[in-house]
């Protein structure tokens, strides 16, 4: 695991990649989150309803390369998968670009016939990720999608957080701030209230220099 704490110098901050698996719409918070802050990028995979593997990881290898400081992936649904597969190709060591990744509703990939846009990704990369991840699953996931979720994070050694992620998802930013080692893991909650997500959002607005 990387260890990394947020500097001073603009240089080397860190920038983080959000990387959905399908279309935005104008109100997500990955939208959100890029117009907040200059130190968010969006990756536009596309193929979205027939998505191809290597191009997919290809796509985020080049994002990732280009970049010229330490970057923190953030996926939505699908793109879980280029993110994986994108791990195991580049057997990447603890020394990697990546100081961490936030997963957020990975697909089911016990069940990959629900899902047609499984079918070119093979089976799910099972090993441990190379960097600190967490992975977040929606509050309202069915119960086997939960059951799945928690099986890929002991797969891949991520943290699973169960949450919200409507609107501007607070929450998120929460975590991101754990995987650059500026509050420790263990004050991730599962819940918080409008208030906690307003004094988040201001928070991270200062740290992000919003």
């Amino acid at each position: 695991m990387a260890n990394f704490h947020y500097p001073t110098a603009q240089d080397h901050t860190p920038l983080i990649l959000l990387v959905p698996g399908t279309p935005l719409a104008a109100g997500h918070w990955m939208n959100r989150w890029t117009r907040w802050s200059e130190h968010c990028r969006l990756v536009e995979l596309g193929q979205w309803d027939e998505p191809h593997r290597n191009t997919w990881v290809n796509k985020l290898n080049l994002a990732v390369r280009r970049a010229d400081r330490p970057v923190v992936i953030v996926t939505d649904d699908i793109a879980a998968l280029a993110l994986a597969w994108w791990a195991e190709f580049e057997a990447l060591g603890q020394d990697g670009p990546v100081l961490g990744a936030v997963i957020v509703n990975p697909p089911n990939v016990d069940l990959p016939g629900a899902d047609p846009r499984l079918a070119p990704f093979g089976a799910c990369p099972r090993q441990p990720l190379p960097f600190t991840s967490f992975l977040v699953s929606d509050l309202e996931g069915t119960l086997a999608h939960q059951r799945s979720i928690m099986r890929l994070a002991k797969d891949w050694g991520s943290c699973p957080v169960c949450d919200d992620t409507r609107g501007d998802w607070a929450q998120g930013w929460m975590l991101i701030q754990s995987v650059l080692g500026l509050s420790p893991s263990v004050a991730v909650k599962p819940e918080w209230t409008q208030a906690q997500n307003l004094a988040m959002r201001e928070a991270l607005r200062q740290w992000a220099a919003i």
